[in-house]
């Protein structure tokens, strides 16, 4: 009974937010199962009734073919072996050296002639391998040339600070403030003439240097120029060009070839035209393929069976199909379907006569009169006035206030309100439960107070003699 009234943080919740932290405490305890304790499996417990499904799926092998495998490939069938060839090389022709011997002279040679130079000596001072023993003196120049005197210092022909600052106070007035006072602004008068147009009565004299100088000489008529008439030329056309006069091309001897013989090894034997390859590997000799007659189709004689292999293979024998738990509902069904809405009653289809045009006549006759340039609009049409169209639509009596409005819903008369209570999980210690211990789990297990009193009074009672009574 006592480890049945033990309860954890998880038991405790009543808002679902809390839970134990589900961590192994125990040290030398290893246990690979997880906890299944959660809110989940404390409301929707596993049926052991309830076997899960077998599963059709095939397993993944591999499925060996039966027909045995052919050792032709489609490069051996089409390509064949064929004779080869050796490759014929042409021959050089002997070469025959000339017998007039080579100079060997350059312009070079005959213009620079060599002059015997001597070697010029180095001025740089060849590196000493054996260094001084003798220990270095770091005595600078400046310290051994320039000693200080020992002399007394000098005294100072500064004159004394008697200066006094005057009692009175500083005006801060400078020389130029004092030399030149401010005064006041001159009007001054201005001289300059006033800026007004002077008419002239003398007519203004238009004639210049270039009217009274220049003379107007008779131009002469321009002379034309008559082009000559093209005469061709009575002697042939000899299409010699000066290149062709001048150069005329003579016959010398071909250059000669001063490159000395190239003479390699071998060049008389003949190359051979066999490898190791070919020696070693020999074409083998191809069957010929003879091709199969095809096998005549003889169609099937009885009737096709329509099954799919998932139809076939996957068939489910202990499955049943799932029933409806929703209640069905019934509705009430009336002879007569009232069609007629609130649109429809107010809102009637008006009966409109829809007006005939106005055709012409069926054949056409031309006037003897002129054209008036009137139009079948303006001679039939005659404007009307306007006339409002009726609301047939009853007029809104406005909102009723004097009846008051009924404020009852379902949720307002089914709802029942309970108090609101703090969560005793979300407390450090749960109040009326006192903390016994933490299991390997991690779960934080606590006791009832009531059970923890009774139990300390059973024991005082065992204690004093009341229990043998």
């Amino acid at each position: 009974m006592a480890l049945m009234n033990r309860k954890c943080i998880c038991d405790l919740c009543s808002c679902g937010r809390h839970h134990c932290p589900h961590t192994p405490t125990k040290i030398y305890e290893k246990t690979e199962k997880p906890c299944l304790f959660s809110e989940y499996t404390e409301k929707y417990s596993a049926y052991h009734s309830y076997m899960p499904r077998e599963n059709f799926k095939p397993k993944m092998e591999y499925q060996k073919g039966t027909m045995p495998m052919e050792g032709l490939s489609t490069t051996k069938r089409d390509f064949g072996v064929h004779n080869i060839v050796p490759v014929t090389h042409y021959r050089l022709d002997k070469f025959t050296p000339s017998q007039d011997e080579m100079d060997f002279l350059t312009t070079y040679n005959q213009h620079y002639n060599y002059s015997p130079v001597n070697r010029v000596s180095p001025i740089k001072p060849r590196d000493n391998k054996h260094p001084c023993t003798d220990k270095m003196e770091s005595v600078p120049t400046y310290k051994s040339d320039y000693l200080p005197w020992n002399q007394q210092r000098r005294p100072s022909f500064c004159p004394q600070q008697t200066y006094r600052p005057a009692s009175c106070r500083f005006d801060h007035r400078t020389t130029h403030q004092d030399d030149y006072p401010m005064k006041q602004l001159v009007d001054t008068v201005s001289y300059k003439p006033p800026s007004v147009l002077k008419f002239c009565n003398i007519p203004l004299e238009n004639t210049t240097s270039y009217k009274s100088t220049y003379v107007a000489h008779p131009v002469e008529k321009r002379y034309v120029h008559e082009a000559e008439k093209y005469k061709p030329c009575e002697i042939p056309f000899d299409g010699l060009t000066t290149h062709r006069e001048s150069y005329k091309g003579l016959m010398g001897e071909p250059s000669k070839s001063w490159k000395p013989v190239s003479k390699h090894s071998g060049l008389d034997t003949l190359f051979p035209s066999n490898t190791e390859f070919r020696e070693k590997f020999q074409a083998w000799p191809t069957p010929q393929i003879v091709p199969k007659e095809p096998i005549p189709y003889i169609p099937p004689e009885g009737k096709m069976d329509l099954l799919t292999t998932v139809q076939a293979d996957y068939s489910c024998p202990n499955g049943v199909p799932a029933q409806s738990c929703r209640p069905v509902q019934h509705v009430k069904k009336s002879d007569c379907f009232e069609g007629s809405t609130t649109s429809r009653e107010d809102y009637k289809h008006w009966a409109i006569v829809h007006r005939e045009p106005v055709k012409p006549a069926p054949h056409l006759k031309f006037p003897d009169e002129p054209m008036d340039y009137m139009t079948t609009n303006r001679s039939h049409y005659v404007a009307h006035t306007p006339v409002n169209t009726k609301s047939c639509k009853p007029p809104w009596s406005g909102p009723c206030t004097n009846i008051p409005l009924e404020g009852q819903t379902t949720y307002s008369t089914t709802f029942t309100p309970k108090e609101i209570k703090k969560c005793p999980a979300s407390y450090s210690e749960p109040p009326g439960y006192i903390f016994e211990e933490e299991d390997a789990v991690g779960h934080r297990l606590y006791r009832p107070a009531s059970h923890t009193a009774s139990h300390t009074a059973s024991q005082q009672s065992n204690h004093f003699g009341f229990g043998d009574a």
